[in-house]
């Protein structure tokens, strides 16, 4: 049997340490997602922060794609490992992500179909909780990053202690979120500004 454990990260790069533990420990590359905000532009295919403007509006296409539910150029999977499969998604009430993985084709299927709370469809669909579900699909929204793995039952304990070594806990975040008066992720939010995100992010620094 197999079990999915999910982790939020305050980074891109605790997240991807943790992928690389999960790789390292024999799980399949298939079996892993990742979905990193990137409403700051960190990432491009060529390492250096870019806009995309493929219809010459002057407006970041992901961000309009984020606002009307698309998926942009998505890209799962990777022969050579997930973070090898890395793409540029837009998450309805996220914003702009780069994500791979299983978990990713499904939010990207749901929101390509106009559905919204894709994220946390495929979260629950997954098998995690409907309440952590909503943490962190909001804290990805803030700022973080989140891995979610399918991995057998027998060794899903010690995974799990390995990446909860640099993971933000879900308890806390609710409770964080909880102080201004956050109560559930809203798939029609306006998603955090650049602005907004490296002040979150640095609040867990």
């Amino acid at each position: 049997m197999t079990k999915v454990i999910s982790k939020l990260y305050p980074t891109y790069e605790r997240a991807q340490a943790a992928v690389r533990d999960l790789e390292a420990a024999g799980v399949s590359s298939s079996d892993i997602s990742i979905v990193s905000n990137n409403s700051d532009n960190w990432f491009s295919k060529n390492g250096s922060p870019k806009r995309v403007d493929r219809d010459g509006d002057g407006v970041d296409d992901r961000a309009e794609g984020a606002g009307a539910g698309a998926g942009i150029g998505a890209t799962v999977g990777g022969a050579a490992g997930l973070l090898a499969g890395l793409g540029l998604l837009a998450i309805p009430g996220v914003g702009p992500v780069v994500a791979a993985g299983w978990l990713v084709a499904t939010a990207a299927g749901a929101a390509a179909g106009g559905l919204t709370g894709g994220i946390i469809g495929a979260l629950t669909q997954a098998g995690v909780s409907e309440e952590d579900a909503h943490v962190y699909a909001e804290g990805v929204r803030r700022g973080g990053t989140l891995v979610t793995a399918r991995v057998d039952d027998r060794s899903a304990a010690q995974l799990e202690a390995t990446l909860e070594r640099s993971a933000l806990r879900t308890s806390d975040l609710r409770s964080t979120y909880g102080k201004s008066g956050w109560k559930t992720f809203d798939p029609a939010a306006k998603p955090y500004s650049a602005d907004e995100v490296r002040r979150e992010r640095a609040l867990y620094q």
